[in-house]
């Protein structure tokens, strides 16, 4: 069986964070737990820095049935599963089956819980659970989205394009009524470009300042929806070409940077409308313009050899003598 025990996080300010313990456990091989001490340690012991937690405080062991069982070991400060306490103080409890999920705490705080080393342990037991496949699609559709929000709206050449070239769209592109976008589930508000986002490694997305409070018991995170232990300072050195090859992102690289664009009809259409309007409009201007320069390069109309007018008129005859 394969063990795996993690910080449960009830109260990021007041939870004492360890390191992640995982295990493979073999038939009746006994686990004990207990107090950290500078002695050498075996592998079939888990310690934590606590001074609540006895330095024999219970035992784990997995059973010929397949089954893991926990006793407490007659501990001064008691043990919880599941809120429940096993025994009194100093009495060894009865054996008790531990299953996936289940949450065990070691001691109760002491003054609050102010100093970390006077805290109790709480650890969430994690059973088997490499065995089921990891949600990938999901953990890849967050992820593609995620880069498409970055990448496409913060790319100059798409801004110009969008400006310059209304009317071109991509080929893949949904319409507005098929647009899904991401919300926060914290403030139930968008998570759009130009905000700070966190994204846990369960690929689950929040505001950064939604989150932040959560973030108080680093490097331990727990993620509000799907209560996954994460830690935060785990390593991250992971070269590109091995994401390239293992998720296959050049591809979908080179299908948002080397896609085509098409031009619906019905902008085809109204291209071609405006097109027309613009050829008469410009064949107009130039037949305005050769005619105007014809008329300025003919040649003036010749003078007449006609008198003026003045000098063809005849008097009036006068009647004199009547």
């Amino acid at each position: 069986m394969h063990m795996r025990i993690v910080p449960s996080i009830d109260n990021p300010n007041r939870s004492l964070i360890f390191d992640i313990v995982e295990r493979e456990l073999q038939t009746a091989a006994v686990i004990k737990v207990g107090r950290f001490t500078d002695r050498a340690i075996s592998s079939n012991h888990i310690s934590f820095k606590s001074k609540v937690v006895s330095r024999s405080h219970c035992e784990l062991w997995l059973g010929p049935d397949g089954k893991l069982y926990l006793r407490d070991t007659k501990s001064s400060s008691g043990t919880f599963v599941n809120h429940v306490r096993l025994s009194l103080a100093n009495q060894e409890s009865r054996a008790i089956e531990i299953h996936d999920g289940d949450i065990v705490q070691l001691g109760v705080d002491y003054q609050g819980g102010i100093d970390e080393i006077y805290r109790a342990v709480k650890m969430r037991f994690e059973l088997n659970r490499t065995k089921k496949p990891r949600p990938l699609s999901y953990s890849m559709s967050a992820f593609n989205n995620l880069r498409s929000m970055t990448t496409t709206l913060s790319s100059p050449s798409s801004f110009i394009d969008s400006h310059t070239h209304p009317t071109a769209t991509s080929p893949a592109e949904p319409s507005s009524s098929e647009v899904q976008v991401d919300e926060c589930c914290i403030c139930l508000y968008a998570l759009a470009p130009f905000q700070a986002l966190f994204v846990a490694p369960c690929s689950h997305s929040y505001h950064f300042k939604c989150i932040r409070p959560l973030l108080q018991s680093y490097p331990g995170f727990q993620c509000p929806i799907c209560r996954c232990y994460s830690d935060l300072e785990a390593s991250v050195a992971v070269e590109t070409e091995e994401v390239i090859e293992k998720y296959g992102l050049s591809r979908i690289h080179s299908q948002h940077t080397h896609a085509p664009q098409s031009i619906s009809p019905q902008d085809s259409r109204e291209e071609a409308r405006s097109t027309a309007a613009l050829d008469a409009a410009s064949a107009s201007g130039e037949a305005l313009e050769s005619s105007a320069s014809s008329s300025s390069s003919s040649p003036p109309p010749p003078a007449s050899s006609d008198p003026p007018l003045s000098s063809t008129l005849i008097p009036s005859p006068s009647f004199e003598g009547m």
